[in-house]
């Protein structure tokens, strides 16, 4: 069976640095991965290669089979199958919820309005957040606007999606709320690729647990075997810091 994701011997520099070395990487259908590793080691820059927001030096990225990174695919169009949420909102401070949530359906995929906000409406039901409808960004706290990011993200019915450490901007007491939101779109099938920091999130959602370290994967494998037996020296480091830190 074709992957539903899949990166091929991966590399990407900015001047003299490399950021991705060689990766490999295989996604199934309702698949959910966590990449963990210190900051600056490759997991935002692997998400937004995927996304084609980086272009890539060497290798191949393929979805559903066919190489996105080829000259000939119009990046727009992939990305039309993709959803990403980064740790800023981005969300256009001037509309309201309801039109932050509709603009790319309308206007990216060509969506009726009467539909886009009938979807828009049914999603912020589901999370919570229906009677935020007509609120402006500004007037919601930092877990509201995250969650409205992610609903965006979910407007255009993406079969793929990518979050970039969407807990780091937030309140310690606001994070529970967001992690939820995509607990439940692991419940309903979604396949993710999650770049966190947050380790029991990682242990307790994941089906597999990718290290990250100069760019490299360097170990992956089911959250409790990397959690509680990393077979290599500097993922027992990071865990152990993680540990010591009272975060794990």
């Amino acid at each position: 069976m074709v992957a539903k994701l899949e990166l091929r011997n991966v590399r990407k520099s900015f001047d003299d640095k490399v950021v991705l070395r060689d990766v490999d990487l295989s996604v199934g259908q309702h698949d959910v991965i966590c990449l963990i590793g210190s900051s600056g080691s490759g997991k935002s820059t692997m998400l937004k290669a995927i996304n084609l927001l980086v272009s890539i030096d060497e290798g191949e990225i393929l979805l559903d089979g066919v190489d996105i990174t080829a000259s000939s695919v119009n990046p727009n169009q992939v990305r039309e199958s993709m959803g990403i949420v980064f740790q800023a909102f981005n969300l256009f401070p001037h509309m309201k919820v309801l039109d932050n949530i509709t603009l790319s359906p309308r206007k990216v995929h060509d969506i009726a309005r009467e539909e886009a906000e009938e979807r828009a409406r049914d999603l912020l039901d589901r999370f919570g957040l229906g009677d935020k409808v007509d609120e402006y960004p500004d007037r919601l706290s930092g877990g509201e606007q995250q969650r409205v990011a992610v609903i965006r993200a979910l407007a255009t019915e993406p079969d793929l999606m990518l979050f970039d450490e969407v807990t780091s901007a937030l309140d310690p007491e606001l994070v529970a709320e967001v992690l939820n939101v995509i607990r439940g779109l692991k419940d309903q099938g979604m396949t993710m690729l999650i770049a966190t920091h947050e380790m029991g999130f990682a242990r307790d959602v994941a089906d597999r647990v990718c290290f990250l370290d100069q760019g490299r994967i360097l170990e992956q494998g089911p959250p409790k075997e990397i959690f509680s037996a990393p077979s290599e020296a500097r993922t027992q480091q990071f865990l152990q810091r993680i540990i010591d830190a009272g975060r794990l």
